[in-house]
């Protein structure tokens, strides 16, 4: 967990004015629709900051930053893949690309986004709600 939350400022800077309006777009869109634990980390050594979305110790999806780049990541499960499989013809070409080229480990489909714009936003919240219902009206 990191000591100090990173600004608007150090992330306007980090990934420049377009794309930290991009990541403030998710996180309100994310926002509108589940109430959530949200928790700040280090990127580990690919990324400068993690922002993960939680609760009851299950982890929804989460955000990464870097020098102009913003990831958005979703691990789908055995039977999160299943349900992807269902809606996949509601999906752009681009998303299911993207799933289709991720790897799968041992503890399921490691997908990662890297949205330059919102046109995808409708598509990621389809995912999430693969992976639990909106708690939020």
């Amino acid at each position: 967990m990191l000591e100090t939350i990173p600004s608007q400022s150090i992330m306007t800077e980090l990934l420049g004015q377009s794309l930290y309006e991009v990541w403030q777009a998710l996180c309100l869109a994310i926002d509108e629709r589940y109430d959530m634990e949200r928790l700040w980390n280090t990127g580990g050594k690919n990324w400068a900051y993690e922002y993960k979305y939680r609760r009851g110790g299950k982890t929804l999806c989460s955000l990464y930053a870097k020098a102009n780049c913003v990831g958005f990541m979703i691990i789908f499960g055995k039977d999160e893949r299943v349900k992807f499989e269902t809606i996949r013809d509601t999906l752009s070409d681009a998303v299911c690309r993207q799933y289709d080229e991720a790897k799968t480990y041992h503890d399921g489909k490691w997908v990662m986004f890297e949205p330059t714009d919102t046109t995808e936003f409708d598509d990621y919240m389809k995912l999430l709600a693969i992976k639990r219902k909106p708690n939020r009206k």
